[in-house]
Formats: structure tokens, C-alpha cells, sequence
């Protein structure tokens, strides 16, 4: 009896885990792209399967959309997956599907494993003027003398920086003798 109920066991366990193989799959060719990567997250952690399943969608004839999604999950895998990971990705750089090298290139970039090439910096022809806009010059900025307006004294002494008119005169009176 005990033999007859791990049988069984082991039969729902293999219904249940096609289940969530076919329901992952589905959420892979999904059109909202949080959906599309947590279905390729999730397959991640499905070690053997999940790495067949993700291999799968990258490689076959799919939107490039849910191909970043399989490459998602493919970059998400831990431990002993993530070799057969990169090994994935190095196969997909020689594919001759363009998209699918781009979606593996870019993949091995941000894993670290490349390091991405810089687009050459363009010249400007030897023949060709290059026209440069010419900055406009300011207006000079009219200088206020820092003498005082008031003008010199009256007993042609020149002001102090801190004295008003009225206080050279006053300073400039003599004394009245008694």
C-alpha cells in the first residue's frame, strides 16, 4: 500500500510540476514585461528544467521581448546553473540569428563577462568647415565711482571716506576767540 501511495505521490508531483512548467511558459510570452521577468526568475530556481525551459525560449523562434526575459532568468541562476548559464550565453554570441546574439551579448555584458565596445568617435571631414556659433560679448557694465557725489569742500579739502559735506565745513570753522 505504501508503494502504491509514493507511486501516486510521485505521479502528482510530476502532473503538478508540468502545471507550473506550462503556466511559467505561458507568463514568458506575456505582453506585461514585470510578468514576462518574474516567470524568467522564477524558472530560474527550477535548476535542470527551468534551464531547458529558458535555453528553449531563447533559442527558438520568439519576440525578442520574451528572449531578454529567458535571458533575465538565465542571468538570475546560482550556484552550479550559472556556468551552464554563460555557456548558454557564449553559444548564443555565434548564433546567426542576429536578435539572439544581441539579447546574449548584452546579457554577458551585464553579467560582467565582457566588457562592451566603445563606438568609434566620428571626425569631422578634412574638406568641411565646421561652423561654430560665436558667443555674444556682454554689454561693459557702467562703473559707479565710489567718491561721494557731494563734490569736494568748499575749502577745496578732499572729503573722507566716512564724512558728509556739512561735517568738513564744520570741522574747517575756527574757533570764535572771546
Amino acid at each position: 500500500m505504501e508503494v502504491e501511495r509514493e507511486k501516486r505521490s510521485d505521479q502528482q508531483k510530476n502532473e503538478d510540476s508540468t502545471k507550473l512548467f506550462r503556466k511559467l511558459r505561458e507568463q514568458l510570452y506575456s505582453s506585461n514585461g514585470s510578468i514576462r521577468r518574474q516567470a524568467g526568475f522564477n524558472l530560474s530556481w527550477l535548476q535542470e528544467d527551468g534551464l531547458e525551459i529558458l535555453k528553449d525560449v531563447l533559442f527558438g523562434n520568439s519576440p525578442i521581448t520574451t528572449k531578454t526575459a529567458a535571458a533575465y532568468g538565465l542571468r538570475k541562476m546560482r550556484g552550479r546553473m550559472k556556468k551552464m548559464a554563460l555557456e548558454v550565453f557564449k553559444q548564443g554570441r555565434e548564433h546567426q540569428q542576429s536578435s539572439i546574439r544581441e539579447v546574449c551579448t548584452k546579457a554577458l555584458i551585464v553579467m560582467g563577462e565582457i566588457t562592451p565596445k566603445k563606438p568609434p568617435v566620428k571626425k569631422a571631414a578634412a574638406g568641411k568647415l565646421r561652423i561654430r556659433e560665436i558667443p555674444k560679448r556682454a554689454k561693459p557694465r557702467r562703473r559707479i565711482s565710489v567718491r561721494n557725489t557731494a563734490g569736494p569742500s568748499r575749502s577745496g579739502e578732499a572729503l573722507r571716506r566716512d564724512e558728509s559735506p556739512r561735517r568738513v565745513q564744520s570741522r574747517n570753522r575756527r574757533p570764535v576767540k572771546k
